[in-house]
């Protein structure tokens, strides 16, 4: 895959409705530049609410109806529990890092 392909959202902080609605916008114009892969590095998300974790699953469904695909990498235990609790596990791929990331791109 060409590495301009790719492009890292790392949003910071509380990821509630504002910040959220700001990822959204981040990750749509990453579309509109040609990007064909998301990866959502959370390493400095502390908490995300029910308004954040909607707009993950609302800026999912735009990346996978612009035939794109979206990552997450880096997630603290408690966002862990968070996406666990909410089976959001089983809607994204998750991975430890970016470099856990990268290798599983490279291998593809």
């Amino acid at each position: 895959m060409n590495p301009d392909e790719i492009k890292v959202v790392q949003p910071g902080g509380l990821l509630d409705g504002v910040k959220a609605s700001q990822v959204r916008r981040e990750i749509s114009d990453c579309l509109e530049t040609g990007a064909k892969v998301i990866l959502l590095d959370l390493k400095d998300v502390t908490f995300i609410d029910s308004s954040g974790l909607g707009a993950l699953v609302s800026a999912l469904k735009t990346v996978r109806a612009a035939d794109a695909k979206m990552f997450v990498c880096s997630i603290s235990d408690q966002v862990k529990i968070l996406f666990e609790l909410t089976s959001m596990n089983r809607v994204f791929k998750i991975f430890s890092d970016r470099q856990e990331f990268e290798e599983s791109m490279l291998s593809s």
